[in-house]
């Protein structure tokens, strides 16, 4: 007699759960007779009362709705935070995490073997180590208006922070600061479905070494234009406060038009001995302490003799390839975003750089332009987004046939694959480095170093 057939969980199905294992983005990993479920807000050791989400074939996904038997491992969270998800877990245990996670990205996805994998380099501050917030702004229970964050798996529902455990103390005020203001103008959230109201989102910026704040609000929907800053400045203790007014629906902070309200344009900074200014929309690392070690970490595999042309692909302000400057004998940076490169070429002249060279491009299109203009380079460092390299972009690089590639991963599912299609053009993956930017999180930043066979 045959086995009854198993049937997958419905969505909204409520399921009891033993999770055994944690996957690549954080989630839980529990099974039913072999079918995968992911679950939000569980960690290994747990049996969880979990609701289904979502349903697949192969797996489905489900949030935590009850903990009924706590990991051994589990630990009382410090805040409730949905930023920091991985705070139930010892701080040892997520770096043994994320060491594992990358290693098993490289030889599942990517099929890489006989390359030397690093311990992970743990966080100098496993808090308050964020040097930029991204607010959203949202109507609370009583219909007042809060900032704070998305809660898991919603793009509407705002849960509110009185003391973000990511950011410091000044950070926490100048938002408090912001949002006293607006609730004293009578100003109301953005609905993201009928655009009605005025708020979208608060980025707070921090300089660590400087001590200067960044101050950016941003307004959208029928009531932004309409909106005046009268009185704000002098609410914000910062040393920049910037109006953003855009009507783009996505959720980000990028683009539209941006007005100073008050103080400096750029937020100044130090790191590795750099000083650097960073305007409202350019990229660069948010733990400024642990980027320090990152860049150094990249300098270390790129082994510079002080002779070598080094291309910085998507090089934001500058900071990687800036670093590299005093050892290399000519750096050439290409970025996107014009902005960016406009700082990296300004932070070159601030520090005394003349060996390093920054242009407006898009990799996948201005790489060759770039050869013919500096010749081949004999290192390239790669910095990309967490989507990692098309494969156009990773032919572009095979072409260019740098002798080394320095590759700054912030997702080793997609460093997996890279990896893997120059190994298969003739590169070898010779060491990874995990560096732990993210502390509390799942996220996982790590430095790989390629080398091209003699």
């Amino acid at each position: 007699m045959s086995s009854p057939t198993f049937t997958r969980p419905e969505r909204g199905a409520e399921l009891d759960l033993r999770v055994d294992a944690l996957a690549y983005g954080g989630n839980g990993v529990a099974r039913l007779e072999g079918y995968v479920v992911f679950v939000q807000g569980a960690i290994p050791g747990d049996r969880v009362r979990a609701v289904v989400t979502k349903r697949k074939k192969a797996y489905a996904e489900a949030r935590t709705v009850e903990v009924l038997e706590p990991s051994a491992e589990r630990v009382a969270p410090v805040a409730d935070h949905p930023g920091a998800p991985w705070q139930v877990l010892p701080y040892e245990r997520q770096l043994e995490v994320k060491q594992e996670q990358v290693g098993d990205a490289l030889t599942r996805i990517g099929h890489l073997q006989g390359y030397a994998l690093d311990e992970i380099v743990p966080a100098v501050q496993p808090w308050r180590y964020r040097n930029k917030l991204e607010y959203s702004f949202g109507t609370g229970p009583g219909g007042e208006l809060v900032c704070g964050f998305h809660a898991p798996g919603s793009w509407h529902e705002i849960v509110p922070v009185a003391d973000c455990v990511l950011a410091s103390e000044r950070g926490n005020a100048a938002r408090e600061q912001v949002l006293a203001w607006c609730r004293g103008r009578g100003l109301t959230a953005m609905d993201r479905r009928t655009r009605e109201g005025t708020l979208r989102n608060l980025v707070v910026r921090e300089g660590r070494r400087t001590g200067q704040l960044q101050v950016r609000l941003v307004t959208g929907g029928t009531g932004s234009d309409a909106m005046d800053t009268d009185g704000l400045a002098a609410a914000v203790d910062c040393e920049g406060l910037m109006w953003t007014r855009t009507d783009g629906l996505g959720e980000t902070t990028q683009g539209g038009h941006n007005q100073i309200v008050a103080g400096a344009p750029a937020l100044e900074e130090e790191v590795g001995g750099l000083r650097i200014a960073i305007s409202p929309y350019a990229f660069f690392q948010t733990n400024t302490e642990m980027a320090e070690r990152l860049y150094a970490v990249a300098g270390e595999l790129a082994d510079l003799q002080g002779w070598e042309r080094v291309f910085d692909l998507y090089c934001g302000i500058g900071t990687v390839g800036l670093s590299l400057a005093a050892r290399a004998g000519e750096v050439w940076g290409l970025e996107i975003v014009e902005e960016a490169v406009a700082d990296a070429i300004a932070n070159a002249r601030r520090n005394e750089i003349d060996n390093a060279r920054f242009f407006a491009g898009d990799v996948r299109l201005a790489l060759r332009e770039l050869v013919e203009k500096a010749s081949r380079p004999d290192v390239c460092v790669i910095d990309p987004p967490r989507s990692g390299l098309s494969q156009k972009v990773v032919r572009r690089i095979i072409e260019a046939s740098p002798r080394r590639i320095v590759y700054v991963s912030c997702n080793p599912t997609t460093l997996a694959p890279n990896a893997a299609q120059l190994v298969e053009a003739g590169y070898a993956l010779r060491r990874v480095v995990p560096v732990d930017m993210f502390p509390q999180t799942p996220h996982i930043e790590c430095v790989a170093l390629l080398e091209r066979a003699p």
